[in-house]
């Protein structure tokens, strides 16, 4: 079971073996993952069919490890460029089924659903606990901030976020509203999320009661 289904050459039975497992385990795996990860059905269906797609790589550059992973990271490079940029959860889930589908390119099918279906559990697991969340730490937040363009945001408002902030990270400025306003994004941390009003009330004395947001912080929301 955990010997690779491959000899020196690569039969059609032993393609079309290797094609059945991955494309199942995969779908199982897309579908065990939909429980945990927040995204699109696309992005499950995607998931599902990567580790095939990863094995037939692998099987015709002949198991070629660094071929195939050249050909996959250049492919992965263009895809990424011109796509939005994912979660860590999204990413994570790619990994795992990359993973797998080394393993069955290379004819190790019991590796490959071990490695796929044993991580998506463990993943699943992991991520309910609540072993890396602290409830004495306020989480982070993303901040949106518009100001009108007469206003020099440089320093503005670091008394402000002072009092109110554990931490603080600018994460880019925007023009809008025809170039007229500017859009400020942070990354901050609330020392006390009880004065979170407090805080967007004082904001609102600096930026000439324009738009404030304050939302919970993920990888995408930071994004202008």
């Amino acid at each position: 079971m955990f010997d690779s289904i491959y000899s020196t050459t690569v039969t059609a039975s032993q393609f079309f073996l290797m094609a059945a497992v991955a494309l199942v385990s995969g779908f199982i795996y897309a579908w065990i993952m939909s429980y945990r990860i927040r995204s699109t059905p696309r992005f499950f269906f995607v998931t599902a069919i990567l580790p095939f797609v990863i094995a037939t790589v692998i099987t015709f550059v002949q198991g070629n490890i660094g071929a195939g992973v050249a050909i996959g990271g250049g492919v992965f490079g263009l895809i990424r460029f011109r796509s939005a940029q994912g979660t860590a959860d999204e990413l994570a889930a790619i990994l795992i089924t990359m993973g797998a589908g080394i393993a069955y390119g290379m004819g190790y099918l019991g590796y490959g659903v071990v490695i796929i279906l044993g991580l998506a559990v463990i993943y699943c697991l992991v991520s309910s606990l609540t072993i890396f969340e602290h409830k004495n730490i306020a989480p982070m937040m993303t901040l949106r901030v518009t100001i009108p363009e007469s206003l020099d945001y440089t320093g503005v408002f670091d008394d402000t976020f002072a009092h109110y902030c554990s931490s603080v990270e600018k994460a880019g400025v925007k023009t809008t509203g025809m170039g007229s306003l500017f859009r400020l994004s942070f990354k901050i941390r609330l020392k006390d999320p009880a004065e979170e009003k407090a805080f967007i009330d004082e904001l609102r004395t600096r930026n000439g009661n324009l738009e404030i947001a304050v939302l919970p912080y993920e990888e995408h929301t930071t994004q202008l």
